[in-house]
């Protein structure tokens, strides 16, 4: 069905109606705070404190246990590049015959990569501590705000 030229003016001037409406009747509904209100903290005169002790602790304890999971896995995970370098240099060693130049490149290149899962695996493990600190001292910061 086409539209003439009455019919589709007629249809733009609705849709800019009905859009208008909508954002009018939404600005009301905001600024009266219909979308916003919090009847429950209306009805209860007490305090109620945000962040208790015991939460504090759960936070804590849940801070330590991911950081002692978190650095366990790093540990595994240095442990197997390693050990990976180490069956690689062993291969090459026994494909080649003994004292060649590839033969030290790949023990060379072995202890390089241990060195650096180690170093990594150590800097990595400090930033979870350093994680897992700055969590705790939050946490602490928060509960002596709220004097507990």
């Amino acid at each position: 069905m086409k539209l003439n030229y009455f019919t589709k003016r007629l249809s733009t001037v609705g849709r800019w109606i009905a859009t208008t409406l909508f954002c009018v009747s939404a600005i009301a509904f905001v600024w009266q705070g219909a979308f916003f209100s919090n009847t429950s903290a209306m009805a209860e005169p007490a305090v109620t404190l945000i962040a208790s002790a015991d939460a504090g602790n759960q936070v804590k304890g849940k801070a330590s246990e991911d950081a002692g999971r978190a650095k366990n896995f790093i540990r595994d995970t240095a442990d197997k590049v390693e050990s990976t370098a180490k069956k690689n240099a062993a291969k090459v060693d026994q494909a080649t015959d003994s004292g060649s130049f590839v033969e030290r490149k790949a023990k060379r290149d072995a202890a390089r990569i241990e060195k650096r899962a180690e170093e990594d695996a150590a800097r990595t493990q400090k930033a979870v501590d350093n994680t897992k600190n700055v969590v705790e001292r939050t946490v602490d910061s928060i509960k002596d705000a709220f004097g507990n």
